[in-house]
């Protein structure tokens, strides 16, 4: 890994960007502290869903065993939500 000054950095950006193509990291410093860090860019993917359904299933996971009811989010009756809480009595 190679520390170079912003001074040096800006007059030798060539350079350092063909490091970095090469896999080095290089740290721009401003007087003597850290700066940022080049790095070789990454090409971002996208969600591997084959490969998430296997890492679940490596782990026991089963749709199967998990339901929502279909009234899931329907209001509560007036009897449950005016109730008083047994544990504040």
């Amino acid at each position: 890994m190679a520390n170079v000054s912003m001074r040096e950095a800006k007059n030798r950006l060539t350079e350092l960007a063909r490091k970095v193509e090469a896999g080095e990291i290089v740290t721009i410093t401003r007087n003597g502290k850290p700066v940022l860090d080049l790095v070789p860019h990454r090409n971002k993917g996208g969600i591997d869903l084959p490969a998430g359904q296997a890492w679940l299933e490596s782990r026991g996971y089963n749709p199967g065993l998990i339901r929502i009811a279909p009234d899931f989010d329907d209001p509560l009756p007036e009897d449950i939500l005016f109730r008083p809480n047994p544990d504040q009595e």
